[in-house]
C-alpha cells in the first residue's frame, strides 16, 4: 500500500533555500527563523547544489572564533556539494528506507535537477500514520 503513494503528495513544495553567494549570516537567520535543521542550496536557475545544515553553520562559527576573525565567509564555503536526493515521484518506500540507513532527516526532491520540494522524516511519519 505504501509503495503506491506519491512523494510529490506529502514533500514540503517550498523548501527553505538558500544561494551559495549568499552570506551564512543569513543562512542562520533563515534557519534560526524558520525552526528547521537545514537549508538547500540553490543556484540562478534553481538547480539544487548542495544543503547548508545547522551543524555546518556552528562549524563555520566555531571555525571563526578560533580563528579570530569576524566574518564567517559564504553559504558556500560550508555547504555540503554532493548530496542524496531524489526524484519527484521516487519510490517513498525505497526513499525513506534509504534516509534510515544513511541516517538522513530530509531529503531534497528534484526534478530535472531542479529544487521543487523536500521530503523530511516527519512527512514520512504522516504518510505511515494515514495507512
Amino acid at each position: 500500500m505504501l509503495r503506491s503513494v506519491d512523494l510529490s503528495d506529502y514533500m514540503l513544495h517550498n523548501p527553505v533555500k538558500v544561494f551559495a553567494t549568499d552570506h551564512l549570516s543569513t543562512a542562520i537567520d533563515l534557519i534560526v527563523k524558520n525552526k528547521i535543521s537545514g537549508l538547500c542550496v540553490v543556484d540562478d536557475d534553481g538547480q539544487l547544489t548542495g544543503v547548508l545544515s545547522e551543524m555546518d553553520c556552528l562549524r563555520a562559527i566555531l571555525g571563526a572564533v578560533y580563528n579570530e576573525n569576524s566574518s564567517m565567509g559564504l553559504v558556500g564555503d560550508f555547504m555540503t556539494p554532493n548530496v542524496d536526493s531524489c526524484e519527484l515521484h521516487a519510490d517513498l518506500v525505497d526513499i525513506a528506507s534509504d534516509m534510515l540507513k544513511k541516517g538522513h532527516r530530509r531529503r531534497p526532491v528534484v526534478d530535472k535537477g531542479k529544487l521543487v520540494g523536500q521530503i523530511t522524516c516527519r512527512q514520512l511519519l504522516n504518510v505511515v500514520k494515514e495507512f
